[in-house]
C-alpha cells in the first residue's frame, strides 16, 4: 500500500448515491464525484516551526468530507484513491 509523505492523507472515495431519497434514479451523467471518503493511510505529519511533529486531526478509518477538486487522483491495483493535504479535508463525518 502507498504511504503518503508529510501532511498528506490517502483517501478512498465513497461511491456516489445512485438513487435520491425520493427514489429518483440518477444516470451516470448526473452523478457528481463523491466528496466523501475513508482515510486509508496517513503521512509522517507536518513539522512545526519549533521542529516538533504536529499530530493529525484525522485517523485511519475516519469518514471525511473534502473539496470536490481537492488533491490528486491516483490508481493503485485498479482501485481509485485521492491523495490530499490534511488541510484540504473539510470535516470528519
Amino acid at each position: 500500500m502507498l504511504k503518503p509523505l508529510g501532511d498528506r492523507v490517502l483517501i478512498e472515495p465513497l461511491a456516489a448515491e445512485e438513487v435520491t431519497k425520493s427514489g429518483i434514479v440518477l444516470p451516470d451523467s448526473a452523478k457528481e464525484k463523491p466528496a466523501e471518503g475513508k482515510v486509508i493511510a496517513l503521512g509522517t505529519g507536518k513539522t512545526g516551526k519549533d521542529g516538533q511533529k504536529i499530530a493529525f486531526e484525522v485517523k485511519v478509518g475516519d469518514k471525511v468530507l473534502y473539496g470536490k477538486y481537492a488533491g490528486d487522483e491516483i490508481k493503485i491495483d485498479g482501485a481509485e484513491y485521492k491523495i490530499l493535504k490534511e488541510d484540504e479535508i473539510l470535516g470528519i463525518l
